[in-house]
């Protein structure tokens, strides 16, 4: 798949993803909620990882700048 999220992007998800995880290990979420939050938590952190978020595909948004994520 092709890259599709920039740099700003990942560390907004992966800081997310850290903050709800704290909430889920403090017991602050519980119940239903603190299932769907480690989920949304999982799914910010592999978007993250491999730079790319599905959702952005069919709407034809890219947060990569021209030049980054070319190596």
């Amino acid at each position: 798949m092709k890259k599709n999220m920039g740099t700003a992007d990942r560390i907004i998800r992966t800081v997310a993803a850290l903050v709800l995880g704290i909430l889920l290990l403090t017991g602050t979420l519980q119940g239903t909620l603190a299932t769907v939050m480690a989920i949304v938590a999982i799914m910010l952190l592999v978007t993250s990882a491999f730079s790319v978020c599905p959702l952005y595909i069919p709407l034809k948004i890219s947060t990569l700048k021209k030049g980054e994520g070319t190596k």
